[in-house]
């Protein structure tokens, strides 16, 4: 059977249905996943074929209007909920503990959760938070997954590891590894430091790839810009008037190519499932695609990538080995 051509106005739910019969028997985890999201967009599709899809919050209250939400538009979809907060090594060892011990095996980890804006802010770990919650947080989280994804593959299946970045990784000079370990509130910028998350997202993908040599597949993505609760936040409105997302008024400023909640997780769905991808492992996807061509210079650098796996392991005081 020919598979369609995703394009950029692909949805998720036409991504979920191309690759039901991929989808059908996985257990998938998804962070972030509140509602008006693009991960709650996720798994809402991937619910209707999948045998179980974990979601992900730090807010209780809010990962239980999820859990409604999604069992509510999927009747009889299997959904768990699972407390992670990114921030914290110690709620991340918690959650991953909890995972490890569930009965079924894990072929699909989707780090989506971001922590976009904002002041400068420190964890309780002492680490800056928008990196934080794109790149220790989910590090530790993969790595101590890592041997449960891994128990998943078959002579005919890989398990995968996918990463929502974003292109707001090439609006910067990319990852400051100097100021990782230590943070300075006067180097901090609520958007540049959002571009150096991203870029993170990438460099995580390609490394992760390669250092599995083969047993896991990862990949990283560009979902588009949607109108998602992050958007909509207080603390982000600034930062988006001024690169002329968002009108002064908060609005979505429609001269600006958004993409509906659908459209914007398809991505994220695709990396996750579409067979053509099998041998790509360690690319960057952008309207469903491949498209390594459009990652900037200092995401794509192989010896980045080396040199952030290394300082992150530090970091969070593991080594993530295979």
């Amino acid at each position: 059977m020919s598979l369609p051509t995703f394009s950029v106005s692909t949805t998720a739910e036409e991504v979920a249905a191309t690759f039901a019969e991929q989808i059908r028997g996985k257990n998938v985890l998804i962070t972030g996943t509140s509602l008006n999201g693009i991960g709650y967009e996720a798994a809402r599709v991937i619910a209707k074929y999948a045998n179980l899809v974990i979601i992900t919050g730090y807010n209780a209250e809010r990962l239980k209007l999820s859990e409604e939400a999604l069992k509510k538009e999927v009747p009889g979809a299997n959904v768990r909920p699972l407390t992670l907060d990114l921030t914290s090594f110690a709620a991340v060892r918690k959650a991953a503990a909890e995972v490890n011990a569930y009965p079924e095996p894990l072929h699909v980890l989707i780090n989506n959760a971001v922590n976009g804006g904002g002041d400068f802010k420190l964890t309780v770990d002492g680490l800056e938070s928008q990196m934080a919650t794109a790149q220790f947080g989910p590090f530790l989280f993969t790595k101590l997954l890592a041997p449960k994804l891994l128990a998943s593959g078959t002579a005919t299946y890989t398990p995968r590891v996918v990463f929502v970045s974003s292109e707001a990784h090439m609006w910067g000079p990319g990852v400051d590894l100097d100021n990782l370990a230590h943070p300075k509130a006067e180097k901090y910028n609520s958007a540049g430091t959002y571009t150096q998350a991203k870029s993170a997202n990438i460099l995580f993908a390609s490394e992760l790839s390669r250092r599995s040599g083969g047993k896991i597949k990862a990949y990283s993505l560009h979902p588009g810009t949607i109108y998602t609760n992050g958007l909509q936040k207080e603390h982000n409105k600034a930062d988006l008037v001024n690169v002329g997302v968002l009108n002064p008024d908060g609005t979505p400023n429609s001269n600006f190519p958004f993409k509906t909640m659908g459209q914007g997780a398809a991505t994220t769905v695709t990396a996750a499932f579409d067979t053509r991808l099998e041998d790509q492992s360690g690319s960057f996807l952008w309207d469903c695609v491949v498209a390594n061509e459009k990652v900037a210079p200092h995401s794509a650098d192989p010896e980045t990538a080396k040199k952030l796996w290394d300082v992150t392991e530090e970091i969070v005081g593991e080594k993530f080995t295979f």
